[in-house]
């Protein structure tokens, strides 16, 4: 294993207070991700929170959060929109995580209340706005009760996020933004999955390799990016939690 180098820093974020960040060794050994976890859960204790997809990724760091913190929150943004493997997914992690906090975070508008406002199927006209209604907004209102949240991003699922580091500054939430596995490749998510024996969307098995919500979300073609289904209708691969504006 590689030694981690980690040196805290105090940085004043004139929006919201002092926030102490480490550097972590870009040449960190892949499963030294605990120790990332180890910082987070050490300097915000409750105060920190996953939110989760309940992607392939999701079950490595769901895995890797329960041996550390048993009784850790979790954020699922249900949009009303997942597909139904995503929420028999959610079923079979509660029981086997059992004393994991799921939180079910709903959009405040219902699918008929939206229509209703919005004209129906929003998704197909304007996604971003769809995409704000039922993940954006609700992600930002759970987050304001947290000093920083854990994602699950890596390098490798898309060039906007090859500048994501360990730990970051989050403009969008006023927040800290760690993610453990940036480093990580396809080929070691799936490695530890199947190491561990962990319950996963049964859709990675067909050709979807990042799920989002059924209307948006459609299975990737041989030499397509791992996120050429998302949204493949529009110039768009990103809901936008993770985009600072």
């Amino acid at each position: 294993m590689k030694e981690v180098s980690a040196t805290s820093n105090t940085v004043t974020y004139s929006q919201w207070g002092n926030a102490k960040l480490p550097e972590f060794s870009d040449r960190i050994a892949l499963l030294e991700s605990r120790k990332v976890l180890g910082w987070a859960f050490q300097e915000y204790g409750d105060k920190v929170v996953y939110s989760c997809s309940f992607g392939v990724e999701g079950m490595v760091l769901i895995d890797l959060i329960y041996s550390m913190n048993k009784t850790a929150s979790v954020i699922f943004l249900d949009t009303d929109f997942h597909f139904k493997e995503t929420y028999e997914l959610i079923d079979r992690v509660e029981k086997r995580y059992p004393q994991l906090k799921i939180i079910k975070e709903k959009p405040a508008l219902t699918p008929e209340q939206q229509a209703e406002e919005y004209g129906a199927e929003l998704w197909k006209r304007r996604p971003d706005l769809c995409c704000r209604i039922r993940k954006i907004d609700p992600l930002a209102g759970r987050l304001k009760h947290y000093n920083a949240w854990i994602s699950g991003l890596r390098h490798e699922q898309s060039p906007l996020r090859r500048s994501v580091s360990f730990v970051n500054k989050d403009e969008r939430f006023q927040s800290v933004k760690i993610c453990p596995l940036i480093h990580w490749k396809w080929t070691e998510i799936w490695d530890y999955v199947r190491k561990h024996d962990l319950p996963y969307n049964p859709l990675h098995d067909q050709n979807y390799p990042s799920i989002g919500c059924a209307y948006c979300t459609r299975p990737v073609k041989a030499g397509e990016d791992q996120r050429a289904g998302r949204w493949s209708a529009f110039d768009k691969t990103e809901c936008g939690l993770h985009l600072k504006d």
